[in-house]
């Protein structure tokens, strides 16, 4: 997958799972694009611990699989943060 999909589905990726976390008001467009990049490379990580193909390119399938990290990604930063 090219960097210009990585980036697109990243921030696309990123600001929806801002959404459902409920941080897309502390967040903008950088760090919505950084963590659905880093949403993408752990639900690849994931899917293929599950012996499935992670991102397969620009589809909608690597979306969710990008959103699904991101989601992941959020809730583990509140948690952390939450604690102190």
């Amino acid at each position: 997958m090219g960097i210009l999909a990585w980036i697109i589905i990243g921030a696309v990726a990123g600001w929806l799972a801002s959404i459902a976390v409920g941080r897309n008001r502390s967040m903008g467009f950088f760090a919505n694009l950084i963590v659905g990049v880093l949403g993408g490379i752990i639900g690849g990580f994931i899917m293929n611990l599950f012996g499935d193909v992670g991102l397969t390119g620009f589809s909608i399938r690597s979306l969710l699989v990008a959103f699904g990290g991101a989601v992941l990604l959020l809730l583990i930063t509140n948690w952390f943060s939450g604690r102190r």
